[in-house]
């Protein structure tokens, strides 16, 4: 795998281990959905972590993540339709949060289903959201980071602006769009580096060689079908069934997250019956690259505290809210 670059930190064992396996599911339209799979030991009361990326990504906000919660779980990640190494949409239409889910309802089977604890991560938080109402079987839990529960062109940045621009920007692609991709594809992924920290959209902690195999992937993802799947995104909300969410809810938030704000985050766990909030200080939209250590251990307890309700055992660990 080459999604993700640079040496792990200290303590943190690189992702691309011999255990790691690739194959291909299908979508319901017939697209093809890279999977990687790390197997590893699972009792009955096991569960596995399904990681799900925010919109453009393909891997890059679970570098540590995926070291560290490997070493106690099997793990499974997977491509969007069109991002990474999964194919183009086959139906170019069925880019929505819903055509998400339903793509990740086709990994959970591809993968034998097994008793899972949905992963997302910005736009992942929807597509989990999303594919518990519409599949919550075996669905031992959530977490949630740095994401919202819908109509993210509302609230980025704590304003609407990007959901009134949207509908222009897209008009405009659609009419040159030989020349909007162009454009597109040569943006500086340095440039774009210097520009986001010095816009406080991330922080100046960040490693280059975290930050930029993003940076680079995103130029490579069609931007036409990028801004149908913002548009999808921003019409699409979670919250008439938050209430309604019946598993244990992890959500993590940067405390100075420009894309999705925290209050997004505190208005979640407010509404989530079984939801606790864990507000990193100090974190932008990719904290699990930022401060992976803290991001690791409050999920690595949260995870322990899944298990033990799933084995039907009284959980340990902190209590919602906390």
């Amino acid at each position: 795998m080459t999604d993700e670059g640079g040496a792990p930190r200290q303590g943190a064992r690189d992702d691309r281990d011999e255990e790691e396996e690739h194959s291909f599911a299908t979508g319901a339209d017939g697209t093809r959905l890279f999977v990687r799979r790390r197997r590893g030991d699972h009792d009955p009361a096991g569960v596995t972590p399904f990681l799900c990326d925010g919109i453009l990504c393909d891997g890059f906000i679970w570098k540590y993540l995926w070291p560290a919660l490997g070493e106690r779980y099997p793990l499974v990640h997977w491509h969007y339709r069109g991002h990474g190494r999964s194919g183009v949409p086959v139906d170019p239409d069925f880019v929505d949060i819903a055509a998400h889910a339903s793509d990740l309802a086709k990994v959970r089977a591809h993968v034998g289903d097994p008793p899972a604890v949905l992963f997302g991560h910005s736009m992942g938080t929807q597509v989990c959201l999303e594919g518990y109402h519409r599949d919550p079987d075996r669905v031992r839990g959530l977490v949630l980071i740095c994401g919202s529960f819908g109509k993210v062109t509302q609230s980025f940045r704590g304003v609407p602006l990007l959901g009134l621009l949207l509908p222009r920007i897209t008009d405009a692609v659609a009419k040159q769009p030989d020349v909007a991709r162009a454009i597109w594809q040569r943006i500086p992924p340095e440039m774009a580096m210097k520009m986001a920290i010095r816009a406080k959209d991330i922080g100046e902690n960040v490693r280059s060689e975290d930050m930029l195999p993003y940076l680079k992937h995103m130029t490579h993802v069609d931007l036409p079908m990028f801004l149908k799947m913002l548009r999808g995104a921003g019409e699409h909300s979670a919250e008439d069934y938050l209430a309604s969410i019946r598993v244990p809810v992890l959500i993590i938030a940067g405390e100075a997250d420009t894309f999705t704000p925290a209050s997004l985050s505190k208005f979640m766990q407010a509404t989530i019956p079984d939801a606790e909030l864990f507000t990193v200080p100090g974190g932008t939209h990719v904290v699990p690259i930022e401060q992976p250590e803290r991001v690791a251990e409050k999920i690595l307890s949260f995870m322990e505290r899944v298990r033990s309700v799933s084995a039907g055992r009284s959980p340990p660990g902190d209590p919602p809210g906390s």
